[in-house]
């Protein structure tokens, strides 16, 4: 038995049921995408809307925030077809190219992609500095590393014939 009422007046009317509507319950609980948030009533606001939604898409998906880039994508896709289809034609671009960043994250063109991008990156400097002319470091590579030191234990006396290391006089 489920208690379906969360009021905490006793007098309050109290329904039990046996689960049989959880799956209707369950189904207002979906995910939510950006479609749902309103959509302001003019057109300036709506294409600064837009601008906006399609730039946090890009933001996300830069960050690889896959949610949240979804969740842009849809608020933006819903906005774009607030608007009519000669306005906004710019945003539309990025929105459609946003769209295929998001599409291609997990395809082997964009883990090849990322792997090339993982080599070439430590050969560039900031600022287009040449990188620094290296010391020849063939010395310290064939130098063998310190062995770490002894500790002194100082003067100290071992008893042999505890050990059972005493000669016997008697051989």
């Amino acid at each position: 038995m489920v208690r379906r009422s969360q009021s905490s007046n006793p007098r309050s009317v109290v329904v039990l049921t046996s689960g049989t509507d959880w799956g209707t319950r369950a189904a207002g609980q979906k995910r939510s995408s950006g479609a749902e948030t309103p959509i302001p009533q003019r057109q300036p606001a709506k294409i600064k809307a837009l601008q906006q939604a399609v730039r946090l898409a890009n933001l996300a998906i830069d960050k690889k925030h896959w949610t949240a880039a979804r969740y842009a994508l849809s608020r933006a896709r819903t906005l774009a077809n607030a608007l009519p289809a000669n306005v906004a034609v710019r945003e539309r671009e990025k929105l459609s190219a946003a769209r295929k960043r998001h599409a291609a994250r997990n395809t082997p063109a964009a883990k090849n992609a990322r792997q090339a991008k993982a080599k070439a990156a430590p050969a560039k400097r900031a600022g287009g500095k040449k990188p620094a002319p290296k010391k020849p470091t063939a010395k310290k590579a064939a130098q063998k590393p310190k062995p770490a030191p002894v500790r002194d234990l100082g003067d100290r006396f071992i008893n042999r014939a505890a050990l059972g290391y005493t000669e016997t006089k008697g051989s």
